[in-house]
């Protein structure tokens, strides 16, 4: 984050392309919560929801199963490929928990989703901490410069001081801004991206935009596709105006494509197809 105004999320609302698209997810998230489904069966949209974004986020740490598997599967050890899917099903069911905690302070909930995420695959000194100078990170698809230790313990900070104090800014530009700069910190060492998106999760459930969890933006980066999320995140790392917009609208985009998805379950439960 390179602004430096005295409220900097609600800076980042104001920017060309932002107001619009903050109007067109509360648009579709409203949509989607005005569904007759919801009013009796939300319970199975919200599961659903979960099942969907962990698939997607899982997709996009290189572990692109289909839905099926995921759904059929009970045993996520073993394989590489398996275990991330397991770290991303783990992270969704423990994200609706931490929202009291990410009030009052993001380190913690950050360190605990760490170490769920691990799920014991990391070596238990290097588990929900910040990295240490010279530790390896092992993250798929960000290739961005890694800051050094020091520079994440102080940026964590600042996240960490802006959530608390909170602001202005809609859940949109706070949730993106919280995703992008927890990849551009990579503060730990392995899950980053899982943690990331998790963390977004929370944002969008704790800000009231989607307090049920059935608008999974995991869902939406992933149809978008590991090339347009790593081309919107160095925009996110460029700091420009125009970069941190581009940012921005692709994830309200996920948004809104995480709220389709939830629109055709709940038309799937009221045909009885689901």
């Amino acid at each position: 984050m390179s602004t430096t105004a005295s409220d900097p999320l609600a800076a980042l609302g104001s920017l060309p392309g932002v107001p619009d698209a903050v109007d067109s997810v509360r648009k579709a998230v409203d949509r989607v919560y005005g569904h007759r489904v919801m009013r009796r069966r939300s319970n199975e949209v919200t599961a659903e929801a979960a099942l969907r974004g962990s698939r997607g986020s899982a997709a996009l740490a290189g572990a692109d199963w289909s839905l099926e598997e995921v759904r059929r599967r009970t045993d996520f050890s073993g394989e590489d490929e398996a275990r991330t899917v397991g770290a991303a099903l783990r992270l969704t069911a423990e994200a609706g928990q931490l929202l009291s905690i990410w009030r009052q302070s993001p380190l913690r909930v950050l360190a605990r989703l760490h170490l769920v995420a691990a799920g014991g695959a990391t070596p238990d000194d290097a588990v929900g901490r910040p990295r240490l100078a010279g530790e390896i990170v092992d993250e798929p698809l960000i290739e961005a410069p890694l800051p050094g230790a020091q520079e994440v313990a102080g940026r964590l900070e600042g996240l960490s001081r802006l959530i608390i104090a909170g602001g202005s800014a809609p859940a949109l530009v706070t949730a993106a801004v919280v995703h992008g700069e927890l990849l551009a910190l990579r503060p730990f060492v392995s899950h980053n991206g899982l943690v990331a998106r998790t963390a977004e999760r929370i944002v969008l459930i704790g800000s009231g935009l989607d307090p049920k969890s059935i608008c999974p933006a995991e869902v939406g980066h992933a149809e978008q596709g590991r090339a347009a999320y790593v081309a919107a995140f160095e925009g996110y790392t460029a700091g420009t105006p125009e970069g941190m917009a581009a940012w921005i609208t692709h994830c309200g985009r996920s948004i809104e494509l995480g709220v389709r998805e939830s629109t055709a379950v709940c038309e799937a439960l009221q045909r009885g197809a689901a």
